[in-house]
């Protein structure tokens, strides 16, 4: 059987629309060939996400974003269309992950399944979105606290500045030169006394090697006595002390209550006043001598008898 030349043609058009559909198709991440399931995802922002975007299953290639279209209620969220080729089943309740790819740029949606003996994600259901922070909003997240603090120091360090140059005026700073030349003048005057005193040392080395081996000696004899200290019966002697000292502390005390010779002397009031009488009588006596030395005194050469006297110092006269 002949086939004629329009058939030809026609049947060459066919399948050049039919390859134009499916290579179409293709690039847009659908394969009309493949029995695909198809899943919705929803966020508020997919930048660096484009259509052909691997969508990903525990890091296994399982499939493609197929679009990426507003979701039509004026949120202005966006509705991402997942088509997966696997026939790997999971939860209704997975959640759809947005991530980045690396650091040049880029992002993937992963599909993290959630094993919860639910019921399977049928095809054309919503399934749970998420983002996964990356490397960019991690750094901007550490880095957006460290800035507010440099900021903070930078604003105290500018007010310390403008304090420091509200102190340091021109008499201040005047004052400070002035200060550090007179520092740099006794670092000199200390620089010329080291010397002086390195020299005065290098030439009475031998004077004061002399005087540091006597201190030696000294210390040596010094440690000898401590020892000879040490090995005295210093216990022994403290020990006597301490008794001579209570026996003294007795004594003391006995005298204080009138015990003994000393304590009836000091505390018998019948003796101290027959010592003051006897004083006074003594006084009077000599007071009376002085005056009247006659009485106490006679010296005759012819052999005459001295005056006698009575208790009150009157003459006593012989009758005739």
């Amino acid at each position: 059987m002949k086939i004629s030349r329009e058939v030809k043609t026609a049947v060459l058009v066919i399948s050049g629309i039919v390859l134009f559909i499916y290579l179409f198709n293709y690039l847009r991440g659908e394969n009309i060939l493949d029995s695909s399931r198809t899943y919705y995802a929803i966020y508020d922002n997919v930048e660096g996400l484009a259509p052909s975007t691997p969508v990903t299953i525990n890091g296994m290639n399982v499939g493609k974003v197929k679009a990426i279209d507003f979701k039509g209620d004026g949120s202005g969220q966006l509705k991402v269309t997942l088509m997966v080729d696997n026939d790997f089943q999971f939860s209704k309740n997975s959640k759809a992950q947005l991530y980045d790819l690396g650091l040049i740029g880029g992002k993937a949606v992963a599909i993290i399944p959630a094993f919860d003996n639910a019921e399977n994600a049928e095809s054309g259901s919503y399934l749970e979105s998420s983002v996964k922070a990356g490397l960019t909003e991690l750094v901007n997240q550490r880095l957006t606290p460290l800035q507010e603090k440099i900021e903070g120091v930078m604003v105290q360090a500018d007010s310390l500045l403008a304090n420091v140059n509200d102190v340091l005026d021109d008499q201040t700073k005047n004052n400070l030169k002035e200060s550090i030349s007179e520092l740099n003048a006794t670092i000199k005057s200390f620089k010329t006394t080291s010397t002086s005193l390195n020299r005065l040392i290098d030439s009475n080395q031998e004077a004061l090697t002399a005087t540091l081996s006597n201190f030696e000696n000294t210390s040596e004899n010094f440690s000898k006595i401590s020892d000879s200290l040490a090995n005295a019966n210093l216990s022994a002697t403290i020990a006597d002390l301490q008794s001579t000292v209570q026996n003294f502390d007795l004594m003391m005390a006995n005298i204080n209550n009138g015990q003994g010779s000393i304590g009836k002397l000091l505390k018998d009031e019948g003796l101290y006043n027959n010592l003051e009488g006897a004083s006074k009588q003594l006084e009077q006596l000599l007071q009376d001598m002085k005056l009247n030395p006659k009485r106490y005194v006679h010296f005759s050469l012819f052999g005459k008898k001295p005056k006698r006297y009575d208790a009150e110092g009157n003459e006593i006269r012989d009758q005739k």
